[in-house]
This record gives C-alpha cells, structure tokens and sequence, in this order.
C-alpha cells in the first residue's frame, strides 16, 4: 500500500532510481549516527560531567574557601538581586545545554538560574548563604561539563556525505552515460534514423551495444535486400507490360479496352508493390513545416479531382520529418477515404509535444473489433469494405502505420463522430 502511495512521486529513470538508492542508505545512516551520538554523547556523557562538576560546586558552597575555588576553577561573584537573570539562558543551538539546565536543578533545588550564554562559561546563581536578598554566582567553564562545539559532528558527517555523495553521484553519471547513449540510437532507429554508436561502459553494456549494432546492421540489411529485390522485380515486369501495351495499340479499341485496364490494374499493383518496399524509409529526416505540407498535398489532390477538404488548422511550427514518406502517407488515407466514401476532410493538430493529421469520411468504416485487422499488410476487409476493381492491395494502411512508427509515432483508427465513416489519426511526437 505505501509503494503504490509512493510509485508516482518516485523517479521513473534509471540513473534518478540509482541515485534514490544511493541517497536513501546514507542519509538513513546520517540520521541513525546522529541519534545515537545525541543519545550517548549529549545526555550520557553530559550527565556524567555535570555531576563531578555538581559535586565540586557543593563542596565549595559548603566549605566557603576562595582558595579551593580556585583551585577548581570556580569563580565565585556576589550578585545583587536586580542582577539575576529572568529566567535560565540557552542558545537555540546548544542542545547539551538542555541536559545541563535539567541535571543542574535536579542536583540543586535550590539553583536559581542557570545562564549558558557562550561556549566558554556555564553560570549558576544560588541564593546568598547569609540569608540576604543577594545571589552567589558560581562560574565554571563549558568544558567541564560537556564536550565543546558537539556540533562539529554533525557539520563533519553533512560534509562528508555530501562529498560522498556528489563522488557517488558523479561515478553513477558516467556508468550511466553508455546506457543513455543506447537509448538514444535504439530510439532513433526505431524512427528510421541512424545515430553513430559505439559500445562502451561495464561489460554488460558492451555486449548490449555490441548486439544491438549487429541487430541493426541485420535489420538495414533485409530491409536494402527487400527493397532491392522488389524494384528489381518491379523494374523487370515493365518491360514485357511495356511490349504488351505496345501491341495493344494495334489490336482494334473493342477487343484491346479489357485487355488495356488489365495492363492498367497489373501496373497500378506494381506501383503498391514499391511504395510498400520503399517504406518510411525514403528521404532524410529534415525540418518541416507539416501545415503547409498537408496544404499542399491537399490542394494537389484538389487539383487532381478528388473530393477533399482542409477542415481545421491549428498549431504552427516545424518539426523533423520525412517529407515524402508523410505525404505519401496523407495521400493514402485521402485516397482510402474517397475510395470507400463520397468526401473527405483533413484536419491539422500541432501542440507542443505532438503532431495530429486526422482524416475522416462518410464511408461505412471499420468495426472496432476488425481495425487491427486492417492495419495488416495485403489485409482487405471484404465485410468492412467495399471490394471492387480499383480497391487496392490492402497495403495502403501498412504504409501510414510505418510511416508513423519510424516518427516515434502511431496510427489510431476510430469512428468519425462527424461524418460518420472512418476517422484515421497519423500522431506523430515532437
């Protein structure tokens, strides 16, 4: 119950979790020190020194002699009753001065005052033996009866751990460092960004860094060969698609018009087929206005016919991305909504943190249960879709959700409150 009470206040960080693990013991090692030195120094020894030093002043108000006095180091002072104190003095400070002040008017009911106004001097007032109005002022020094400055110890164990600490804390930052620097590069290739990284740090480390730069060396490489490999096929199919268009255009309209949008159909798969190869991974990450890139790609598709609308604007700025990977993502979703709907209506978000493109429609949209499903490459939802000639790969989806994931960030399929289709999200991190 008190680890769920605490969890949310408690660093999230490795490096934050190391240093609260390192803070806690010493300070809960400073405080069980200084206990125990209040307990055994302050009051045992305290105690101990003011009852030798209790006895010696008994002696001298018994007995009287000066010269014992001052053989003892007791000063003896007449003081005359406007003299006394108004009541016992302290520093705030002086904590064995509390043991004092109570161990001295345990021993001596009859102990007027007790002044401790310095570290040199403890000063007791006792009424005159004479039975005047008078007071004796019975002056000893501090060190007789308690340890002087005791305070040291507590200004020399805060330094000390404080050194240690900012040491501990130091040592921890560099152990630290080739972790973070992981981090870093494994984050940036997960949005399709190579960081230089070399392994450094303890050993474990080192094998981590060691095989997450085989891991991406791997991953870059079938990703190359996959997209090689597809371009060449893609490249290599033109050719004979090229012939066959050739001898079309001398076969007669009537008998070559089937013919010619099979050849349209088997080009416009191809062309799927290398947009889904070439990925997110097209074009370098650079700083981008993303409102006027979704301007454009609006007023271009605008411009091609098709029926889309910049609905809302908000937000202004730049950030780092792919422009083409983007906007063939865009395109897709604009594409999508027109294609299984009448219109479609684009929306910009640009918050401080986060970047929001949402496109709606008034098509029959997905089920909930099935938008996972979609989000699959060469995945088309017979039931949730309508399926005809031009209706695609199923890669279209696949393509925004990599897009979006090699930006840090997702695609989240829902259903459009306004329009009443689907409502596809591209949520990209600043």
């Amino acid at each position: 119950m008190m680890l769920r009470l605490l969890k949310p206040y408690l660093p999230r960080g490795l490096f934050g979790r190391t240093v609260l693990g390192l803070l806690v013991p010493m300070v809960t090692l400073l405080v069980v020190v200084s206990v125990v030195f209040v307990q055994r120094h302050f009051e045992g020894v305290t105690k101990q020194m003011v009852a030798t030093v209790a006895r010696e002043v008994q002696l001298v108000r018994t007995t009287g002699d000066a010269e014992l006095a001052a053989a003892l180091g007791i000063a003896v002072t007449p003081v005359p009753p406007e003299a006394l104190p108004a009541e016992d003095e302290r520093r705030w400070l002086d904590f064995s001065g509390i043991v004092i002040l109570g161990e001295m008017h345990g021993i001596f009911p009859d102990l007027a005052r007790v002044v401790l106004k310095n570290d040199r001097d403890v000063t007791l007032y006792f009424p005159a033996s004479s039975g005047g109005d008078g007071f004796v002022a019975l002056t000893v020094g501090r060190a007789h009866v308690s340890a002087r400055r005791p305070h040291l110890l507590f200004v020399n164990l805060a330094v000390a751990g404080g050194l240690m600490t900012l040491v501990a804390f130091l040592y921890l930052r560099a152990q630290m460092r080739p972790i973070t620097r992981l981090a870093a590069a494994a984050e940036a290739f997960g949005r399709g960004q190579h960081v230089p990284f070399r392994p450094q740090g303890a050993t474990e480390v080192r094998a981590a860094g060691r095989a997450f730069v085989e891991m991406r060396a791997r991953i870059e490489r079938q990703i190359e060969q996959r997209t090689l490999m597809l371009s060449g096929v893609s490249h290599d199919m033109r050719t004979p698609l090229t012939r066959l268009r050739l001898g079309l255009a001398m076969i007669d309209e009537a008998e070559a018009a089937p013919m010619r949008r099979d050849l349209d159909e088997m080009e416009r798969l191809l062309e799927g087929f290398l947009d889904f190869a070439r990925g997110a991974q097209e074009g370098a990450p650079e700083p981008v206005d993303p409102v006027a890139l979704v301007r454009e790609v609006v007023a271009d598709m605008q411009r091609a016919a098709v029926n889309v609308t910049l609905h809302e604007v908000e937000g202004a700025g730049e950030m780092t991305l792919r422009p083409l990977a983007v906007r063939r993502a865009v395109e897709n979703l604009i594409g999508n909504a027109v294609r299984y709907g009448t219109r479609a209506d684009v929306s910009v978000w640009l918050g401080p943190r986060a970047l929001r493109i949402r496109v709606e429609d008034d098509g029959p949209g997905i089920p909930p249960e099935r938008r996972e499903e979609a989000l699959r490459p060469f995945t088309r939802l017979d039931s949730a879709r309508n399926q005809n000639r031009g209706a695609g790969l199923g890669l279209g989806l696949s393509i925004v959700i990599d897009v979006a994931r090699a930006h840090g960030g997702t695609l989240r399929l829902t259903e459009s409150a306004r329009l009443g289709g689907l409502c596809a999200d591209i949520v990209l991190a600043r």
